[in-house]
């Protein structure tokens, strides 16, 4: 595939906790200020862009408009295109389009945004007049759907229970992956975050009511402290279950970014010219219902044969990993070995905005190949509905080698 990511020309906000710093700010005006601020920070010429993608998995004030709305507040109000909604698969969803599209010679330069939240989120009424008394039916977006598959008939937690019990994993195991996972991420603390401040970027912050002074988010907010005798403490969510508060993912908030290119704009837009980021391919697979942490798995072994490669010429794996038996199921499948994947981190420990969570997972994976001084990475990822997506990236570094 003839796609490639202009190396640094990729952002996200810090992710926030629920009901945090985040909560009461509006996501699409939002991430068009991080958006415009970012590329403008990296040098970015914003009349390259002749495509853009918004991806959401929440409805939000504005979104019927969609990225013409968002691309107007970055004042690129002559560029157009598609929202995306696939669930936790949006991000990969929306670069898979862009990557067709520039592949195929119908776009140039195409900018992905990918803004959530799941503070606050929307309350929908459905009208039915032949409903009893004439009223309708209301859905609370987030937490009712977290809580129940309207065609699986189960709730999230269920299904990280279900390959739980088929793969045999306790919750001692999954509490090892946890606490190997918040090691990880610790190393992207280190040096006052040096590999996070590769990728991150600040947002400012402000109360909507004028009540409180304007501040700035730095940092990821709401990363629980974790050892391995705090761990040990909790019970399972469910009684008869094996998966703790420990052993998932958090809800969050925030919002990324990035550009996909022809090679030789890449070239020309990127802060190390000498570093080239090419998309080798997308795979995506659906399994049995109730069944979403193994979805990951076919997902990989679809994108592994579209890029003609096998597991064992992958240098570095990232994963969407609500669940710890997503990694643990992942790794018996593969062979490759849970303690490899997610250096730096992983949405189990920094949280699920849902569409910027598997962009800054690709972002991480870029900027590992790049200190690994080039290689080969794999990013996949479970989504509702039982569903994976996955792809792979291919690193050159002319610098390092």
């Amino acid at each position: 595939m003839q796609a490639y990511i202009p190396y640094g020309l990729y952002w996200s906000t810090p992710f926030a906790k629920w009901q945090g710093a985040l909560a009461t700010l509006d996501p699409l005006p939002l991430a068009a200020r991080t958006g415009r601020a970012a590329l403008e920070a990296r040098g970015a010429d914003l009349s390259q862009i002749d495509l853009a993608i918004l991806g959401h998995t929440n409805p939000y004030r504005g979104s019927f408009y969609g990225t013409p709305y968002v691309t107007g507040l970055m004042g690129i109000d002559r560029v157009a295109g598609p929202t995306v909604q696939q669930a936790c698969a949006t991000s990969v969803r929306a670069l898979q389009m862009a990557a067709q599209e520039v592949a195929l010679g119908s776009a140039r330069c195409a900018l992905l945004v990918m803004a959530d939240k799941q503070s606050n989120g929307p309350v929908v009424y459905y009208p039915n007049p032949a409903g009893p008394g004439g009223y309708g039916h209301t859905e609370h977006w987030v937490p009712d759907n977290m809580a129940h598959d309207p065609y699986a008939k189960n709730a999230m937690l269920e299904t990280g229970e279900n390959v739980a019990r088929r793969y045999g994993i306790d919750t001692a195991e999954q509490h090892a992956v946890k606490l190997h996972r918040h090691a990880q991420y610790e190393a992207a603390l280190a040096d006052d975050r040096a590999f996070q401040r590769r990728y991150m970027v600040e947002v400012p912050l402000g109360d909507p009511r004028g009540k409180k002074p304007a501040g700035v988010l730095s940092a990821d907010e709401g990363i629980f402290p974790t050892t391995a005798e705090g761990l040990a403490r909790l019970k399972p969510v469910k009684p008869d279950g094996t998966v703790t508060f420990g052993g998932q993912t958090h809800p969050a908030d925030g919002n990324a970014g990035a550009l996909v290119t022809t090679r030789e704009l890449a070239r020309a837009m990127s802060a190390r010219p000498d570093i080239e980021v090419r998309i080798l391919g997308f795979g995506m697979a659906r399994v049995e219902p109730g069944y979403m942490p193994m979805a990951p798995s076919p997902a990989c072994f679809n994108v592994l044969k579209a890029a003609g490669l096998a597991i064992d010429q992958i240098d570095a794996v990232k994963t969407h990993n609500p669940f710890a038996v997503n990694d643990i199921a992942l790794a018996r499948d593969t062979g490759f070995a849970w303690e490899r994947m997610n250096n730096y981190g992983s949405s189990l420990v920094w949280g699920h905005p849902q569409a910027p969570t598997g962009l800054r997972a690709v972002m991480e994976l870029v900027e590992e190949l790049v200190l690994r001084g080039g290689g080969t990475g794999l990013f996949t990822g479970c989504a509702a509905g039982d569903t994976g997506m996955a792809t792979i990236v291919r690193v050159t570094d002319a610098g390092k080698r």
